[in-house]
């Protein structure tokens, strides 16, 4: 029998409190890696503002470092660059904990030739596989060897220009082709792009160094490569999806939150939603606050997609406000084929949820006619009550924590790595609004 002392960290949380105040909302998420791995595109140095400092920007801090960049972090200001590309085979441990390595393919295939990969972890939110990535880099002149759980890059005549139609307007497999064609010979044209803020923030960065990226009608990114990249300065936008969530947070307490640097354009569709419940909102331009004193909202039927749609990563968080709203409410996944399953959790704390594999919506749909429950059902207002909780995944995680705010009762949650590699501090940012949330460090015996 081996038995050694594990620390296990959880946040404590007592349910019912109102939450009042003003918090400074973090950089993005999904741009700071994005941004820092384009950088290795030139041998200047870059400099980035606003970085969140989270689990994913430490992770792909330690990816850039393997690869050979120099960082130093002031603040929330990052200064880096790679005068030369030192490895191109990334470590398992390095590059194997999510799916940031694939892009870095791109950039070490122009300056080296060769670039060697570990396959991906991540979320558990369904199947996300790499073939967009892989099928346009063979595309751009890229040969692609798959052993031994990696896959092997060469580039023997460089990398050119090709016209990539994605199946599907993948975020990172368009973030993928815009880092890449931005040195790549000739032309680059991605039909069925996707057009997230977060994209267009990247795009920006390439502006600034040097790139040629013009964005057309009917979801097309057309990319004239250059020769060279150089030195670059960026504040990155704010997170879409930390204001989502705290202004979830003050609508399920019946709070009163100011959320400052929450930016109208990047969260119209969400404001909108907001708006046809009846939910109080006023916007400056500093900010949004969101006023959760009003009677139980009316329910809606929301469907995810694409942007400018309703954004997935709003889904589960949203979900949980709709177990307050008054009827029935159906949302309908058309993003991922597995996303609900943190809905059990929820209704163990007393939501009356209901899942279906048939499409719930109007929305063109991957799933339909397919056995993934990707459709709910929700039957509100119920009262939450607080249960011990298991994180699986970095939004149904922050779902877990906003349930918890408003159960009534000690709430225990547990996996929150996954909720500080996406957010910056959320546990202290809900303590500064008065949230009984405590982070706590259990000493378990593990057998």
């Amino acid at each position: 029998m081996n038995i050694e002392n594990k620390n296990i960290p959880y946040y404590l949380i007592r349910g019912g409190t109102p939450l009042h105040g003003e918090v400074q909302i973090s950089g993005a998420k999904n741009a700071v890696t994005k941004l820092m791995i384009a950088s290795l595109l030139t041998n200047e140095p870059c400099t980035l503002s606003n970085v969140p400092l989270i689990g994913d920007f430490e992770l792909t801090m330690a990816l850039c470092t393997s690869l050979g960049s120099k960082l130093t972090l002031a603040d929330h200001t990052l200064y880096i660059n790679t005068p030369f590309i030192k490895n191109t085979f990334v470590e398992t441990k390095v590059g194997g904990l999510n799916r940031m390595a694939i892009i870095t393919v791109g950039p070490v295939l122009h300056r080296c030739g060769e670039a060697d990969i570990p396959m991906p972890g991540g979320d558990r939110i369904g199947l996300r596989p790499l073939d967009f990535h892989i099928n346009g880099l063979r595309q751009m002149g890229a040969e692609v060897v798959e052993r031994d759980g990696r896959y092997h890059f060469t580039a023997p005549r460089g990398l050119h220009g090709a016209t990539i139609n994605l199946p599907f307007p993948s975020v990172m497999a368009t973030e993928n082709f815009l880092i890449t064609a931005s040195l790549a010979k000739g032309v680059t044209i991605i039909q069925n792009a996707a057009l997230e803020p977060e994209i267009i923030d990247l795009i920006k960065f390439l502006q600034k160094m040097g790139a040629i990226i013009e964005i057309k009608v009917d979801r097309r990114i057309v990319i004239d490569g250059v020769e060279k990249l150089h030195a670059a300065s960026h504040k990155l936008l704010s997170d879409r999806n930390e204001a989502v969530s705290l202004a979830i947070a003050a609508y399920l307490t019946k709070g009163d939150l100011y959320l400052r640097g929450a930016q109208q354009d990047t969260l119209l569709t969400f404001l909108n939603t907001l708006s046809k419940m009846h939910l109080r909102f006023e916007i400056d331009d500093d900010g949004i606050r969101f006023l959760g004193d009003g009677p139980p909202p009316p329910a809606i039927a929301l469907e995810t997609d694409v942007h400018p749609g309703f954004m997935t990563d709003w889904q589960q968080p949203f979900t949980v406000l709709l177990t307050q709203a008054d009827g029935m409410s159906v949302v309908h996944e058309t993003i991922y084929e597995d996303r609900f399953g943190y809905t059990q959790a929820l209704q163990e704390m007393g939501a009356h949820i209901g899942l279906y594999a048939k499409c719930l919506g109007e929305v063109q749909c991957r799933f339909r006619e397919q056995q993934y429950a990707h459709s709910c059902v929700v039957r509100g207002p119920t009262p939450l009550k607080a249960t011990q909780l298991d994180i699986p995944d970095i939004r149904a995680g922050c779902s877990y924590i906003l349930a918890a705010l408003c159960a009534d009762g000690l709430s225990e949650v547990y996996g929150i790595d996954h909720i500080e590699r996406g957010y910056e501090n959320l546990d202290r940012k809900l303590r500064k609004l008065g949230a009984q949330i405590e982070r706590v460090q259990e000493r378990d015996l593990v057998v």
